[in-house]
């Protein structure tokens, strides 16, 4: 999701929940997504996964970005939508996990803790260095537009 501010452009970025991300800022943070099956169309993936880790419905005209693979081999197809959402209000689903290590003790999660939008400068800095892709060919495309 993107929006233009006093004719700025900003990003909408979530930042993981868990023990594993809590002090991490730079190249922690990453657009809203997740999982989806060969049998899924993935327009309708993303618009779900969205609302899992945001609490809102992503409305709007979406265009596709080309996908990026990220360090691990994972594979980002992503779109873009203009809109806007308080960051403060976002409500995200949950995971388990045994914490800490080896105590037996299962713990639940956010999957997503926070989110903010950011400038293109701000947001190349905090986002997946992969995903830094996808906000540089939205940036390119928006201004195209113009």
């Amino acid at each position: 999701m993107y929006r233009r501010r006093a004719g700025r452009l900003e990003f909408f970025l979530v930042h993981p929940g868990g023990p594993f991300w809590k002090n991490k800022e730079a190249g922690a943070w990453s657009i809203p997504k997740g999982e989806f099956g060969p049998e899924d169309d993935a327009l309708a993936a993303a618009r779900r996964e969205f609302a899992e880790e945001t609490g809102f419905e992503a409305e709007g005209d979406f265009f596709p970005l080309s996908p990026i693979t990220q360090a691990g081999g994972k594979v980002v197809q992503a779109w873009a939508v203009e809109g806007d959402l308080d960051p403060e209000k976002i409500t995200s689903n949950t995971f388990t996990m045994e914490w800490p290590p080896n105590s037996g003790k299962e713990v639940e999660f956010p999957e997503v803790d926070r989110a903010g939008w950011f400038s293109f400068e701000e947001a190349k800095e905090k986002i997946n260095k992969a995903q830094v892709k996808l906000l540089e060919e939205l940036k390119a495309k928006l201004n195209r537009e113009k």
